[in-house]
């Protein structure tokens, strides 16, 4: 059962990579050999007719009949837009006509070869013969249409899957390009505070962090993955841009194992998580907010969690609300794990004991170059 199952899904493969007019070719080549080889096998040596005969024989009427087919193929994509009862009857009518063509092509070159011309078939010759003829028709006409359905649906398949894909594709671009504008309007206010204050050398210091960070942001593709240790970089632009704006306020520790820092991660995932714990973690009254991110390994998966010791979430948002008492952070973060790693992923989230928020994220572990 296994073997029949991995030799179905390499057809399938196989099947997938041939177009259409290849696939048919492929068929219509093949057939007409495997006829060639079972009417020698089964007629032409029992027969005993002398390979002088039998093999000129059996050329003709097998390109006769590859000729032919292609000739009903041409004519049944004629009549396929009619009505299907009409399309039935056209279907017979060619048949029945090819068949008695065939056969007769089939018993004139005999004859001719046999130096016999004009030679009548008895009844019993013209029943047996448009038998076998009617047969290889009807086949062929069974397993054209067989085939061409079959294409059919794989390529539905195909266009459903690709449909699937794209929108997979937009969703995972907009949920990493949706930037949380408070982030850009406090930051560009604060350059300006820094101007207005004569603090120029700082205020250039966070335009430049300002510009590393919306530079990666929109040159990097958003359905890459990077390094953690490249996330950690990105990460800790971002925290500099905000320590120019909290300055001694903001505490932030970033830390990674070593074995940990070139496996691979969804880029900016954790952007969005800082940001939400800035804007909604920090009491206003709070001298000092610490936030930290570490990443390690666990039961085979890259584990990442941040701690901060502000205000904790809301009840609502412990209860797995992501409203406007977290903004778009979890939600985010959340649904792109969802897309990228279905059913492979968990995000969580809730209050520490002492104060403060936990967020925990575990992700399949996966290295450049090498498959998960």
């Amino acid at each position: 059962m296994a073997t029949l199952f991995v030799f179905l899904n390499w057809n399938e493969m196989v099947l997938q990579s041939l177009s259409r007019n290849q696939l048919f070719w492929l068929c219509q080549s093949g057939g007409w050999a495997v006829y060639a080889v079972l009417t020698e096998l089964m007629i032409k040596i029992p027969s005993q007719e002398p390979w002088q005969v039998a093999l000129p024989h059996l050329l003709l009427d097998t390109s006769f009949g590859f000729v032919l087919t292609l000739l009903l193929r041409a004519w049944y994509g004629r009549v396929s837009a009619q009505e299907t009862r009409l399309k039935i009857l056209w279907h017979l009518l060619v048949i029945l006509v090819s068949c008695l063509v065939w056969t007769q092509w089939k018993w004139l070159t005999l004859q001719w070869l046999y130096g016999q011309m004009w030679q009548s078939m008895t009844w019993f010759d013209f029943g047996t013969w448009n038998s076998a003829s009617l047969t290889i028709l009807l086949t062929w006409t069974a397993l054209y249409y067989a085939s061409k359905a079959t294409f059919e649906t794989m390529e539905q398949r195909q266009k459903v899957a690709e449909a699937i894909h794209l929108a997979k594709e937009a969703q995972l671009k907009m949920l990493r390009y949706q930037l949380n504008p408070h982030f850009m309007f406090n930051s560009i206010n604060a350059i300006c505070t820094l101007i207005l204050k004569q603090e120029n050398q700082h205020a250039v210091s966070m335009l430049e962090k300002l510009c590393d960070l919306l530079r990666y942001s929109l040159y990097t593709d958003p359905l890459a993955k990077v390094t953690v240790a490249e996330e950690i970089l990105i990460l800790q632009t971002y925290f500099d841009v905000e320590q120019c704006r909290f300055r001694n306020k903001l505490n932030v520790s970033v830390v990674a194992d070593d074995d940990v820092k070139g496996l691979l991660m969804p880029s900016l995932l954790l952007q969005p998580l800082a940001e939400n714990a800035l804007k909604h973690g920090m009491r206003m009254s709070q001298q000092s907010y610490a936030i930290t991110v570490s990443f390690s390994q666990q039961n085979g998966q890259l584990l990442i969690r941040m701690l901060d010791n502000g205000k904790g979430f809301t009840e609502q948002a412990d209860t797995g609300s992501t409203g406007s008492s977290t903004g778009i952070g979890l939600h985010n973060c959340e649904e792109r794990l969802a897309l990228i790693y279905p059913g492979q992923s968990s995000f969580s989230f809730g209050n520490r004991a002492e104060e403060g928020a936990w967020i925990q994220i575990s992700i399949p572990q996966e290295r450049p170059g090498l498959p998960r």
